[in-house]
């Protein structure tokens, strides 16, 4: 019986994105049986984000796993052990902090320094920051294009959340594909249409919602992402604003991130402050009801290491208007439209299409539903262990 300690710290601290992503995945690694014991590890508690809820603890989280998994949570934040470990490079095994292990999984980009002997799995979520570095907070950069190369080097097997983030390690950092495993993320159950019915438009879904977050009564387009520059809100504003639907607004949910101040500056100038919805962090238990309320959900990304807001709202019956951009194809498939996201005109057509084409909503609904559905927890937990597995026989 090996011993493996999970770094669950993005579970924890992150609402949305990695977070979600890290917490799925782990809920189903332990609701799988296996021979390994397994430990959680959490770096200390930092404050909540503005807009979101404090978090819950790695207790809380995981509380309804069996096995009785131990969790460990470091007095320490990870703002500062990353002090001591990559800034002042101290030699301080992680096991320090979270208990001997024969594997140690870092879930978010960085790996810290390991005991002689340890294997390691590394997760790397996207290379934005190589990509497109303007996208990336500059007093986070040059941590990032340090550490994260680094750790990619050092680490005994890594995970990519997509084909497209597994050809950047490669091409950017020199990893040997034998030394990536890609593993998409799934679709919670709880992820699903209203109605089996595919209709033109979707019937005025979730009257609480509406009210709670003052969408109003009209139809929208609905995007999910935090505002910041990759996220491309910027396009998405001007194609909405190029539309001919007085009658549709645009919503936009999600906190207020990097570089968000000039989105908010061209909705001013393109008069769209009344069409153009800003509701904030979305409660993740909201999220399905946000979803099939929608009539298009919009992704127009720059880039992304995978991409699951698209997904889900396929899984609640939503059609979906997104970028051709990095992973998004792995995700979309043909089960709805792709454009270039700095193709302003060609991302309003887009959405006009989805909105008005009553023949190809009735066709593109099933095929979302139908793709979604290929994507499980389940699946992603079980590559998962084959990872450790592997990493353990290296």
């Amino acid at each position: 019986m090996s011993r493996i300690t999970i770094d669950v710290t993005p579970a924890v601290h992150q609402s949305a994105g990695i977070g979600r992503l890290t917490r799925e995945v782990v809920r189903q690694l332990l609701a799988t049986p296996t021979a390994h014991q397994y430990r959680l590890f959490c770096m200390g508690r930092k404050a909540p984000v503005r807009d979101e809820k404090p978090p819950l603890s790695a207790e809380d989280i995981f509380a309804e796993c069996p096995g009785n998994v131990p969790v460990v949570t470091g007095r320490l934040t990870d703002r500062w052990l990353y002090r001591i470990w990559f800034r002042a490079r101290l030699p301080a095994p992680v096991e320090v902090f979270a208990g001997r292990a024969d594997l140690y999984h870092a879930t978010d980009f960085v790996l810290p320094p390991v005991l002689p002997g340890a294997r390691t799995v590394l997760t790397v979520h996207d290379l934005t920051f190589e990509r497109d570095p303007s996208s990336a907070p500059p007093r986070l950069l040059p941590f990032l294009k340090r550490v994260v190369p680094r750790s990619a080097r050092r680490a005994t097997h890594i995970v990519a959340d997509s084909y497209a983030t597994a050809r950047d390690l490669t091409e950017l950092y020199g990893i040997a594909p034998a030394r990536i495993t890609t593993i998409h993320s799934g679709v919670d159950a709880r992820f699903k249409p209203a109605t089996a019915a595919a209709v033109p438009w979707p019937v005025q879904q979730g009257a609480a919602l509406r009210k709670r977050y003052q969408l109003g009564d009209a139809p929208f387009v609905l995007t999910v992402g935090t505002m910041q520059r990759r996220k491309n809100h910027l396009t998405l504003v001007r194609a909405f604003a190029k539309m001919d639907s007085s009658n549709v607004n645009l919503v936009i949910a999600g906190g207020q991130g990097w570089l968000y101040d000039e989105v908010l500056a061209e909705i001013k100038a393109l008069g769209l402050t009344q069409r153009v919805r800003l509701i904030g962090f979305i409660d993740d238990a909201d999220l399905p009801a946000l979803y099939r309320a929608a009539s298009v959900f919009a992704f127009p990304s720059l880039y992304e290491g995978f991409g699951l807001p698209p997904l889900e709202a396929m899984a609640c019956g939503v059609p979906v208007v997104a970028s051709n951009a990095s992973s998004l194809p792995e995700v979309i498939g043909d089960a709805g439209l792709m454009v270039d996201p700095l193709d302003v005109d060609a991302l309003a057509a887009a959405l006009a299409q989805a909105l008005n084409d009553a023949k190809w909503r009735e066709k593109v609904i099933p095929m979302g539903l139908a793709r979604a559905s290929t994507f499980t927890w389940q699946r992603a937990a079980e590559q998962l262990a084959s990872v450790y597995q592997h990493a353990l026989e290296m």
